[in-house]
């Protein structure tokens, strides 16, 4: 059975100064409506769905809290945050090994698809539309790019705070697994609306920790969510690509 992840952390105020211009960038990269695909992956959820573990508002809830502290949300976001300050720092080895380390870090094929392809979606549309050449740089190594990777190295260098950045990737990323539950259950909009008000603080604390998080210490705690990712590589009938 599913349980909501907790936490401990305490979530205090982050508040950093952002100009407008910054705040649209980010609201546009991590909108839905950016060409990633996002929409097209479902992170395992999908055979949550077909397996009865998922059903609900409630189960759903706690699916995604799960993913969010326990899951992909950790290393995600400890990765953006890594991959922010090197690239504020120019540290392009440190950026380089990093690359690797976040590429491999995904436990099934099928959520390294998710990530890679969206890696590569984002820094094509950026570079077309927010040019910069670390962005340039990124794209020439013509490597695996985890997409947490490339979202923190374009909010550093187009001047987008690590906290906002954080804040903003993994609500997209609890949001697009809602999205997909609401479609999967199927559930209403508006318990839809209310499972996203329900994880503002797990969201929060998840981008507190990866704020605090040391790559040497991270890692994740959610083997039915990968083992779910698994079992979708051969569900009969499927919707979603992971």
């Amino acid at each position: 059975m599913l349980r909501a992840c907790t936490t401990t952390i305490t979530v205090t105020s982050m508040a950093t100064t952002m100009t407008e211009a910054a705040l649209y960038r980010l609201m546009t990269w991590l909108s839905p409506s950016y060409p990633l695909g996002a929409f097209s992956y479902s992170h395992g959820l999908e055979y949550a769905v077909e397996a009865g573990l998922v059903h609900d508002a409630g189960s759903l809830d706690a699916w995604v809290r799960t993913a969010v502290c326990g899951g992909a949300g950790r290393s995600d976001g400890a990765h953006l945050a890594a991959a922010w300050r090197a690239e504020r720092a120019n540290d392009i080895s440190a950026l380089d090994e990093l690359v690797e380390l976040a590429a491999a870090w995904r436990g099934t094929r099928e959520t390294a698809l998710e990530s890679e392809a969206q890696g590569a979606a984002f820094v094509a549309t950026t570079r077309a539309a927010w040019p910069h050449p670390s962005l340039d740089r990124l794209a020439a190594t013509r490597r695996p790019l985890a997409l947490a990777v490339a979202v923190g190295v374009a909010a550093a260098a187009h001047e987008i705070p690590l906290d906002a950045s954080l804040t903003a990737y993994l609500h997209a990323f609890a949001g697009n697994l809602v999205s997909a539950g609401v479609r999967l259950i199927p559930l209403g909009q508006t318990d839809g609306q209310r499972v996203i008000a329900a994880l503002a603080e797990p969201v929060a604390a998840a981008a507190t920790a990866a704020m605090e998080a040391k790559l040497d210490e991270i890692g994740t705690a959610a083997p039915l969510l990968d083992w779910c990712s698994m079992r979708h590589e051969t569900q009969y009938t499927r919707l979603f690509r992971s």
